[in-house]
């Protein structure tokens, strides 16, 4: 048997790591810029993490969820303190796909329609619901095409209105950062004119915070920053240092009855191990105000290089958008300057996320590293 032949792969094949390097199989270290799509929180192999799931290993990896398991709970609590919204209720899962599954799926039940709300450039996963509510046809099958999904611009709340007042629309679903679609944004005013809009229409609104969450912004949630309060959060990547967990954050006012979202995996006894080890280490080592910092300081130094429009983002969700497209730039950064970056939709965007651990040090090495490149391919033009 041959694997499923799905991925571009790049010709190098990790085999350790420590915080923000990676270690290939010939012993080449590279600087890890990307995070495996910004999952690596709190840094490779960090010894509280490993010590945690190595403790949890000890004792016991897995139950269904059939039983107690006091773990949930730990994180459930941890959680709600550490992000503000302690009256919130917590269902785990397994991946940020399923996170958004679980979340249209809630929204469609609470409100018995079903027609959902998304926005071009979107990514919400590859399940069901969650590709359907992905503005990308090609990655949506015809089985995927049979939801019923409206794909509206950034910052047009008038258009949002409009669609809202039909009246068969369950859910409003939106990253406050885009992230495989090119790090776009929406305005305060477009984030607290949709959350108004939402209430006033009895819609739920989902903020996936896949990627976007767990400090990575700078603030817990991206969406914290526009002073907003979404009836759902859905998470993942960052929430495990790469161990699969995701969940969603659920409203008070949204009440569960048994049987109404059920796993098998998630909320298991090491992935609740993993993701309150992470919790602790952003807790203790400050890592939400490091990548507020480190974000600063990275977008200070690379809006003057030469190709350069602009910097998009926050803390340590970054992309830096180039007048050129950055597939070979890519290529050359890893290939001959030895970093990891991540491409998105918009061919000519460059996306960063490291660690939250990253800090000066790194940022000077991806700047004087793409100077470089930069340099080179300028007389490589000029000839």
């Amino acid at each position: 048997m041959k694997l499923f032949d799905v991925y571009p792969l790049y010709d190098v094949e990790p085999v350790a790591a420590d915080d923000c390097i990676v270690i290939d199989k010939n012993g080449t270290e590279y600087l890890d810029l990307y995070g495996g799509h910004g999952v690596i929180s709190i840094g490779h192999s960090h010894p509280h993490y490993i010590k945690r799931l190595k403790d949890q290993m000890d004792k016991i990896s897995f139950y269904s969820n059939a039983v107690q398991n006091s773990l949930q709970s730990e994180l459930a609590i941890k959680l709600g303190h550490m992000s503000g919204y302690n009256s919130y209720q917590l269902f785990l899962c397994n991946s940020g796909a399923e996170a958004n599954e679980n979340a249209l799926k809630l929204a469609s039940f609470y409100t018995n329609k079903s027609r959902v709300i998304a926005f071009d450039n979107g990514f919400h996963g590859r399940t069901s619901a969650a590709v359907a509510a992905t503005n990308n046809l090609k990655i949506n099958a015809p089985l995927n095409k049979q939801q019923h999904v409206t794909f509206l611009p950034l910052n047009n709340l008038e258009l949002v209105k409009e669609e809202l007042e039909k009246g068969d629309v369950c859910a409003v679903i939106i990253e406050p950062i885009q992230g495989v679609g090119g790090l776009d944004q929406g305005t305060t005013d477009f984030f607290k004119g949709l959350e108004s809009l939402c209430k006033d229409n009895k819609v739920v609104l989902i903020l996936d915070e896949v990627q976007s969450g767990y400090g990575r912004s700078g603030k817990f949630f991206a969406h914290q920053h526009h002073g907003i309060t979404p009836d759902i959060i859905s998470i993942a990547k960052g929430m495990g240092n790469g161990f699969p967990i995701g969940g969603i954050m659920i409203a008070p006012h949204i009440k569960p009855w048994y049987g109404m979202l059920g796993t098998t995996f998630g909320g298991n006894h090491l992935s609740c191990a993993a993701a309150l080890a992470v919790l602790e280490v952003i807790e203790t080592e400050n890592l939400i105000d490091n990548a507020a910092l480190t974000g600063a300081y990275f977008i200070s130094q690379a809006t003057s290089l030469p190709g350069i429009k602009q910097v998009k983002g926050k803390g340590l969700m970054l992309g830096v958008e180039f007048d050129f497209e950055v597939g070979e730039l890519r290529k050359k950064l890893i290939y001959k300057e030895h970093i990891f970056t991540g491409g998105a939709m918009n061919k000519k965007l460059l996306r960063i996320l490291p660690p939250l651990t990253a800090g000066k040090k790194e940022i000077d090495q991806f700047i004087n590293s793409l100077k470089t490149v930069l340099e080179l391919e300028k007389e490589v033009n000029e000839l």
